[in-house]
């Protein structure tokens, strides 16, 4: 009898663990619109796939060091690292002279790596400006340069073709209605003004640098801005209402639950998904693929704004970040390469030649990135598989190379290999072997392995060739 009994209860307790997975919650602040958006705004983000991340601010000046003291943790966070009081980490905007700034020549870096879009840093959590807000005085006015950073940096990109998103962080160590908790009503009325501040300043982007596509969001994550699901709710609102088109990363966004990037019913919050921070999913995911989503990554493990000793981790080099591109974008994702100005506003050498050097594979190979997306193929050892939906060309992007020299495709069912051909000379077909029906191995011959290279197939589906012949008749 008593077996009898614990067995019912695991019985009710597996039942009533099904009826609560099948519980969808009321959200009225989840989701703001329909996703996949198809509009040409989010087509555009998604096509671009490679972009620049800037981090600048103050925090570039002391570079990871204070008072003789290096530490090894982001240089952006040094204020709270090396605890320097705020009136003294402020004096650092009277040495903001930025001689060495030219957003032509940033932007020109960026058009030679083969970047699409780039993001920077408007305010990061040291509440900083990079423009003249009417909202503080702790922005660019106040420094020697004083002109409109951010304004020239637009200018300078818009020109070059490359699309402008921003940056902002909610977080925010000196405005005084900041609260990692709210655990009283002075602390909710306190944040209050820090969200009213907030809102004003992200308007005020929108309207005063209208070139400006998206925006990615930062320090979302105390329990201060979960606590007011509705509020980012409306504000992505009023930001969409300003600007229709606007991209907004999922980064912004808590649902009335407390729930962040992903809502309490599994929905995707913002435009695209963006939690893959120095990282990037394991291949093959293939939830992953279903959804826009973007990777921000560093060049050393843990740096965004500029430090200066990078030799206190790993340094990644073109190629392990040139891997890391298309990785994403097999993954339908973006790339965003992090570059940390230095204080005087130049860009350091090592970060100038990993630009030169993806660029270098970018204008051979860009065919394979831009536009493209997840094939639908089984992922071989030898790299990674894109495809481009307008032309439906599926590119093998080859960083592993077989010792056999033969490079494997499995097809899915009822599609036929018809041509295999480097991506800088289709004209000239390579050798296939036809394993079995949907096995082959591409032979090329004469190519330099020691580099990635780029394989371009030509795939008929028998689908289409019936659909084809039925029009014929």
């Amino acid at each position: 009898m008593k077996k009898q009994f614990l067995s019912l209860l695991l019985i009710l307790g597996f039942c009533s663990g099904l009826v609560a997975q099948d519980t969808k919650k009321e959200v009225k602040y989840g989701q703001y619109n329909g996703l996949p958006r198809q509009d040409q705004a989010m087509q555009k983000w998604r096509e671009n796939r490679l972009g620049q991340f800037i981090h600048w601010g103050l925090y570039a000046i002391p570079g990871g060091v204070w008072k003789d003291k290096t530490y090894e943790g982001a240089a952006e966070w040094l204020q709270i690292s090396a605890k320097v009081p705020r009136e003294e980490w402020e004096q650092l905007i009277h040495d903001f002279s930025i001689e060495k700034y030219d957003p032509n020549e940033w932007a020109a870096i960026a058009k030679e790596m083969g970047v699409k879009y780039v993001t920077i840093t408007t305010k990061h959590h040291d509440g900083f400006c990079l423009w003249p807000s009417k909202y503080t005085e702790f922005d660019i006015e106040a420094t020697p340069y004083k002109k409109d950073l951010l304004g020239e940096f637009v200018k300078a990109y818009t020109k070059a073709g490359i699309d402008v998103n921003f940056y902002y962080s909610i977080l925010d160590w000196r405005h005084t209605g900041w609260r990692y908790d709210v655990k009283s009503i002075e602390d909710a009325e306190a944040f209050e003004t820090l969200m009213e501040y907030s809102k004003n300043q992200l308007l005020e982007l929108i309207e005063r640098y209208p070139e400006v596509k998206g925006f990615w969001f930062d320090g979302t994550w105390d329990k201060s801005w979960k606590l007011n699901g509705k509020f980012s709710y409306e504000l992505e609102k009023a930001m969409k209402d300003k600007s229709p088109g606007l991209v907004v990363s999922s980064r912004m966004r808590a649902d009335e639950y407390g729930k962040r990037h992903i809502d309490s019913n599994g929905r995707l919050m913002g435009d695209y998904y963006s939690v893959y921070e120095r990282r990037l999913p394991l291949p093959w995911d293939e939830e992953i693929t279903k959804m826009d989503w973007e990777c921000c990554m560093t060049v050393p493990e843990n740096q965004w704004g500029y430090h200066q000793d990078w030799s206190l981790s790993h340094i990644k080099s073109p190629l392990e970040l040139t891997e890391m591109i298309v990785h994403a974008v097999s993954q339908n994702g973006n790339f965003l390469l992090n570059f940390g100005p230095m204080g005087n506003g130049d860009i350091r050498k090592e970060e100038r030649f990993i630009a030169k050097e993806i660029g270098k594979w970018m204008d051979e190979n860009s065919e394979a990135i831009y536009g493209c997306g997840p094939s639908g193929l089984q992922k071989q050892d030898w790299g990674y598989f894109t495809k481009n939906n307008k032309s439906g060309k599926v590119y093998m992007n080859v960083f592993n190379n077989p010792v056999i020299g033969k490079y494997r495709v499995k097809l899915k069912k009822g599609q036929t290999l018809k041509k295999a051909s480097l991506i800088g000379k289709q004209s000239e077909a390579l050798h296939l072997e036809q394993i079995s029906k949907t096995v082959y191995f591409v032979v090329p011959a004469n190519v330099n392995t020691k580099d990635p290279f780029v394989i371009v197939l030509e795939i008929e589906e028998k689908e289409s060739r019936k659909f084809h012949q039925k029009a014929l008749t």
